[in-house]
């Protein structure tokens, strides 16, 4: 069963070399959604949601929320991002669960999606 979990926060980002309006330093209103698979375990659960949310809060709320994003990662494309994210993700494993996908919205409209 898969089970997912959404966050949002806002940020600024600039792409360096970037030769299009995307080179300017500019916000949006992202959204990253964490799917993971495992068992249904006999508490009836895969995993308790306030663990997805703890970590979301933690390692990506926490990170970028009113940041700039080119603090943490040089070339924040959507698509770096959700790889900054996996590499975060090594607890899942540990919880017996795998790892799905991380979904990065840009904007309501555009998003990167990272399986596995």
């Amino acid at each position: 069963m898969i089970v997912a979990k959404r966050v949002s926060f806002d940020a600024a980002h600039f792409l360096p070399g970037y030769d299009g309006p995307c080179k300017n330093v500019h916000g949006h209103h992202w959204v990253v959604e964490l799917g993971i698979e495992g068992l249904v375990k006999p508490d009836g659960m895969v995993i308790d949601f306030t663990h997805l949310s703890s970590f979301l809060k933690n390692n990506v709320h926490g990170v970028f929320d009113h940041g700039l994003i080119n603090d943490i990662i040089p070339n924040p494309t959507a698509e770096n991002i959700a790889m900054f994210i996996r590499e975060r993700c090594g607890w899942v494993e540990v919880a017996g669960c795998r790892l799905v996908f991380i979904r990065v919205w840009e904007t309501e409209n555009s998003y990167v999606l990272l399986e596995g």
